[in-house]
């Protein structure tokens, strides 16, 4: 059995709490920025979720009142400056892998987002699966500021799903802020929570999500990852081979016997 309960943390601070575990972007006096080393451990531990049996949801949120302030300016814009072409490859190849791990893990990926969200930051809460945010939140995909494309870990395939290919343009284009209101209204939030509160109502979600069918919810990511890039017809015979992979678990069968019994099902995960 592969178990992450007691993982120890390097780059970011991790606890597990039953079957909920928080990941928490720990550097407040810099807006938790990220860094060559918090990306690959961040990338590690997400691909090690994806074996693990003790852990069912994660939350993912910053201190010091905001997320992530994207990478961190002294520590990986300077030095990208004088990289060569494989060394910059490299980089940007193991930043995608990290979005990549955080959409592989059946784990469902609950961020609660408040202050600054940008840049790499607003790549990690959009690459989660569901967002809580604040009224006072700010997310920003920056990247044309600092010369770059708005095609950065995923954000051109992303991003659009989630709030609309016009929306998603005129983020990625423009890297203007997107505060909490709009970002609600357009669909990138869940919810908008009190900052006092917007950690404390990600977590109720999530452990309410790790009380359900957790094996039948990471078929659901799953399926809804890779039927993006297929067509109608082959997604219904996807969805039919793993709905039948569900109705063979135990927790359908346990369903049904609560349901028979008037009681609340007890889910297993399996």
């Amino acid at each position: 059995m592969t178990t992450l309960a007691g993982y120890k943390a390097t780059h970011f601070r991790w606890e597990a709490k039953g079957k909920v575990a928080t990941i928490t972007l720990d550097r407040p006096e810099r807006k938790n920025p990220l860094t060559f080393e918090s990306y690959a451990e961040l990338r590690d531990l997400f691909r090690a979720l994806k074996i693990a049996e003790d852990i069912k949801v994660i939350v993912m949120t910053g201190s010091g009142g905001n997320f992530c302030s994207g990478g961190d300016v002294h520590e990986i814009i300077g030095p990208l400056t004088k990289l060569d072409m494989p060394g910059l490859l490299r980089f940007t190849t193991m930043t995608g892998d990290l979005v990549k791990a955080m959409r592989a893990c059946p784990q469902p990926i609950v961020a609660a987002i408040d202050g600054i969200c940008v840049g790499a930051g607003a790549i990690l809460a959009m690459a989660s699966d569901i967002r809580y945010g604040t009224a006072r939140s700010k997310v920003g995909f920056l990247f044309v500021r600092v010369g770059l494309a708005g095609c950065d870990m995923g954000a051109c395939a992303i991003l659009p799903r989630i709030i609309g290919q016009g929306r998603a343009a005129e983020l990625l284009y423009t890297g203007r802020i997107m505060e909490g209101p709009e970002a609600e209204r357009w669909g990138f939030y869940n919810k908008i929570c009190e900052p006092d509160a917007v950690l404390g109502e990600a977590t109720s979600f999530a452990e309410n999500l790790a009380a359900g069918p957790t094996f039948a919810h990471g078929i659901t990511k799953r399926q809804m990852h890779m039927e993006w890039g297929m067509p109608v017809d082959q997604a219904i015979d996807a969805e039919a081979e793993a709905q039948a992979l569900c109705m063979a678990t135990g927790d359908f069968r346990r369903a049904y016997e609560a349901f028979v019994a008037k009681t609340k099902p007890v889910f297993e995960g399996r």
